[in-house]
């Protein structure tokens, strides 16, 4: 897992999101822990040449590396092979989020709530990209930090904005958090402008670990992972018990998005309904608009922490169900065991939603999924007749934007299958 991690890690700026091409490209790549008397050296060979410059690792790209390393072993050490916690339980897996993100360090910021998680795709047209760095420039300029998932695509445009508009306000330490999975680094390599990377166990507990450190959510266009994204939070906030949980949440684009988002609409509230539908805010094409929400949305937020008594830097009060925690192992017979029906309860059905984009996600770059379809064909996805034409509809325009992939020819990962 830590050569595969770092590999991904070396391989910055590549445009490919294929993780079993990256495997086999650089087959020959091996990476030894030297000890030293101060510590430990990294002993690389056969590395992808796009991590050095003249001959010397890119300063970022080596931080990545030991942070990596740092909670690949802290995580089989202290979470994964220790008794102190129980990973079937809700609360010791909010404890292992929380003490996974102390031992990378990136809690120890105190200030008052300022960090946007931006969600979105990383495969994207050049404008809506181009977009994503022009939000990214309206947060740095109102002193706003910037939470991503450290790949390409949107993940990387609202980092690159945002140090323009930081270094405008001479702000000198902007934070530009990096949160990924081993199983979707390889797709996703991080961009080197992350100064605090963190590397979680699995997909679910890197998104606990957005929500309990994020202190509101921009999305941009994207794909599957996208809305993977969007109903685990929609799933979460629908919670009574999250009711007067102010966690301000905007979806925004260029004007050539407004369909994309349209549709994403219509599709919330064909499965969630108006209860979901009123948790955010679309705002096409005012990127400083988009700011603007944010920074109403994060006083809401700082005024609740104080009167909770809740953290600034990490979210416990917010109510996460455990089947929003509990990992789904993707496979050809879990996938075809998800109820996608509208009568389910409102947060059964989000959980289930999210499983299934969570299979497609795996299917399409994960090394595992890709495997998976080329030995037993496409997944599939049983439930309503309704339901699954809106989910075809939906994954269409994916397919015809070309939002799955951003290399190669896409080939359907899923077969539908209506249930009546």
């Amino acid at each position: 897992m830590f050569r595969n991690c770092a590999l991904a890690v070396l391989n910055s700026g590549s445009m490919s999101d294929d993780a079993r091409e990256l495997f086999e490209k650089y087959k020959d790549f091996e990476i030894r822990i030297v000890p030293q008397s101060w510590g430990i050296n990294l002993e690389l060979t056969h590395a992808p040449a796009v991590a050095f410059v003249d001959g010397h690792m890119i300063r970022g790209v080596k931080e990545h590396l030991f942070a990596v390393l740092r909670d690949i072993v802290y995580i089989a050490n202290e979470i994964v092979d220790n008794d102190r916690f129980d990973l079937a339980d809700s609360e010791s897996i909010t404890n292992a989020v929380f003490c996974i993100l102390r031992n990378a360090r990136v809690l120890d910021d105190k200030r008052s709530p300022d960090l946007v998680v931006c969600w979105g795709g990383h495969s994207i047209s050049r404008e809506e990209y181009d977009y994503t760095k022009r939000v990214g420039y309206e947060l740095g300029l109102r002193g706003l930090n910037v939470c991503t998932g450290c790949g390409p695509g949107a993940m990387k445009g609202p980092m690159k904005g945002a140090t323009i508009g930081h270094s405008k306000q001479r702000i000198e330490r902007g934070r530009y958090v990096g949160i990924t999975e081993p199983g979707i680094v390889a797709a996703e390599s991080p961009n080197p402008i992350v100064n605090d990377l963190i590397i979680m166990p699995d997909i679910e507990k890197r998104l606990e670990a957005f929500v309990r450190m994020g202190h509101g959510i921009i999305v941009f266009p994207g794909g599957v992972g996208t809305c993977e994204e969007i109903l685990y939070l929609l799933g979460i906030l629908l919670d009574p018990a999250n009711k007067d949980q102010p966690l301000p949440f905007v979806m925004t684009g260029p004007a050539s998005a407004a369909a994309y988002f349209q549709r994403i609409d219509e599709f919330i509230g064909l499965t969630l309904g108006p209860a979901a539908q009123s948790r955010y805010r679309i705002i096409i094409d005012d990127p400083a608009q988009a700011a603007r929400a944010m920074v109403e949305g994060l006083e809401q937020v700082r005024q609740h922490r104080r009167e909770t008594g809740d953290a600034f830097n990490f979210n416990w009060s917010l109510r996460i169900p455990r089947d929003f925690q509990i990992p789904f192992m993707v496979s050809h017979e879990n996938v075809a065991k998800v109820k996608a029906r509208l009568d389910l309860p409102v947060h059964e059905k989000a959980a289930n939603l999210r499983r299934i984009f969570s299979a497609l996600v795996a299917g399409n770059v994960k090394d595992y999924g890709i495997r998976q379809i080329e030995t037993k064909g496409p997944y599939e996805i049983h439930g309503d007749r309704m339901l699954m034409e809106s989910l075809d509809g939906l994954l269409a325009q994916f397919i015809a934007q070309n939002r799955m992939k951003c290399s190669g020819d896409y080939k359907p990962i899923y077969r539908l299958v209506p249930v009546k």
